[in-house]
């Protein structure tokens, strides 16, 4: 039988649980950690925004004909808009629980990329913008101010010299994006009086915005052809895009028939301001530009928490005067204490384990035998996690926890009847393996299948549920399905090795 062949050869059977210890550790370092699984449906997100227009508007113009393009792409389960009254829109379409989203992808962006010639001027010329969406946040960055600088300029600091910092150099975040951004603002109406008097059209105030703060290319002074022989060509700079609130005011809505103007400053304020107004932060009752940071779903949480705050200190360094930076929400301190708490259960759980153990057994070789096939078995788990794209998560860990008192069954069995043999048929250790082996291999077998029958149907359930169990039980299958390769090779050649037979009946002390 095999196990004969490992009993003969059991520098073969050590390289073989050796070689699966080490893919399980080198599997364990390439799991993502998280604090649960990935139990929600994965989604793509379109967002795009319509200045102006209300939610109504923006639902009927915009998202309608968004959804009926993308209606109908592979494995998705439903579509959600939400339309704000400031003209956002962002459409949430979710997949099947599994779906690789790089797959999707190509699809889903050539139908959006339909309903591009239905789309308002403004929208079009905004874009449709196609990212992966999550909808656990992982952290929020806080950039704080003492008070001596203005709100609106740390939130401008916070989106160029932060927002973009992490985005170019941060791995494993699906989005990070400030809560309000700086924009410059015209407000129509302010000078009432003015208002009423010219009763200017919304459009022109758009029209007028955009053929004014263009920007042109000027040409060249002297450039071929020319009617005469010129010795220096020169480029001619042209003024860009306006860029201070003064600059927008002069810009002209309409002339007047006695050469005088309309401008913009006459029925309008111009002003250097925060995006949007229906989302702002505050932090112990003082406003905040609040960072958020989403993770991607095959990412490590604490290696991008790691990397956000290694990289919040060294910008923290080239902070202005009275700038600040805090972290009032990271969910990965949760996942900190529990995999620490799981940890810490893991080895007080293998130390009863072996206490209990080399109590019943009262042989310190015997017990060297289920101390050596635990860890295997339990590292060599991390392999199947690996394969079916598990994480580490709380689940998985508590799968683990309990795997312990299951997987060590089999290497006890062996032993006990490795000594039996020993003991009543007066056999060598060798022998009295390959004996134990002719006699148990079937049973370990049985007992294997059994309890993989136990657990692996829970494993088959569809939908949420089903995903939170899959992931323990499949957890709990692969580590006794090792547990029992372990016993069949490592065991039985590690107990023709250690055992020795006892003379006479030995007195226990219990």
């Amino acid at each position: 039988m095999i196990s004969r062949f490992f009993i003969d050869r059991p520098i073969f059977a050590a390289v073989i649980s050796i070689v699966v210890t080490l893919a399980g550790g080198v599997a364990m370092l390439g799991l993502p950690i998280a604090q649960f699984p990935e139990i929600t449906p994965p989604l793509l997100q379109v967002v795009t925004s319509y200045p102006g227009a209300n939610a109504e508007t923006t639902a009927n113009t915009v998202a309608a004909p968004v959804e009926q393009q993308i209606n109908g792409v592979e494995n998705m389960i439903y579509m959600q808009s939400n339309n704000s009254a400031s003209g956002d829109m962002a459409l949430n379409v979710y997949f099947d629980i599994g779906t690789d989203l790089d797959a999707v992808l190509p699809d889903f962006t050539n139908r959006v990329n339909l309903a591009n010639p239905a789309m308002p001027e403004d929208v079009r010329r905004n874009g449709l913008t196609i990212k992966k969406a999550s909808s656990n946040i992982l952290m929020i960055v806080a950039i704080n101010s003492d008070g001596t600088q203005d709100p609106n300029f740390v939130a401008n600091y916070a989106n160029i010299n932060v927002v973009d910092d992490l985005k170019t150099l941060l791995r494993g975040a699906s989005q990070i994006s400030l809560l309000a951004r700086l924009i410059m603002r015209c407000v129509s109406g302010s000078n009432r009086i003015a208002w009423q008097s010219w009763v200017l059209p919304s459009a022109i105030f758009r029209q007028a915005i955009q053929e004014q703060n263009a920007q042109f290319a000027a040409g060249k002074v002297g450039q071929a052809p020319t009617s005469y022989p010129v010795e220096l060509t020169l480029p001619v700079s042209a003024k860009g895009r306006l860029t201070e609130p003064a600059e927008f005011e002069q810009i002209i809505l309409r002339s007047n028939p006695d050469g005088s103007a309309v401008r913009l400053r006459d029925v309008a304020r111009v002003e250097l301001g925060i995006q949007g107004y229906d989302f702002y932060g505050l932090l112990n009752g003082k406003a905040t530009s609040a960072i958020l940071v989403y993770q991607q779903p095959d990412a490590n949480a604490l290696d991008v928490a790691e990397q956000i705050i290694a990289r919040m200190e060294e910008l923290a360094e080239g902070f202005p005067p009275g700038v600040s930076y805090s972290i009032p929400y990271n969910t990965t301190q949760f996942i900190e204490v529990s995999i620490e708490e799981v940890i810490h259960t893991f080895f007080e759980a293998l130390a009863l384990v072996v206490l209990v153990v080399f109590v019943f057994l009262q042989n310190w070789r015997a017990t060297l035998i289920p101390c050596l096939a635990v860890p295997v078995s339990i590292i060599g788990t991390f392999i199947g996690m690996q394969l079916f794209g598990f994480s580490l998560n709380t689940l998985t860990l508590f799968g683990l926890v309990l795997a312990i008192g299951i997987v060590v069954d089999d290497a006890i069995v062996v032993i006990e009847n490795t000594e039996r043999n020993m003991h009543d048929l007066g056999l060598d250790a060798k022998e009295a393996a390959r004996r134990a082996m002719d006699e148990v291999t079937g049973p370990i077998i049985a007992t294997t299948l059994v309890v993989v029958a136990v657990f692996l149907p829970s494993a088959l359930l569809s939908g949420i549920t089903g995903q939170m169990f899959k992931q323990f039980a499949v957890t709990m299958a692969v580590s006794v399905v090792i547990s029992s390769i372990v016993a069949l090779t490592l065991s039985p050649a590690l107990a023709a090795l250690l055992l020795s037979p006892q003379k006479g009946q030995k007195e226990h002390s219990l």
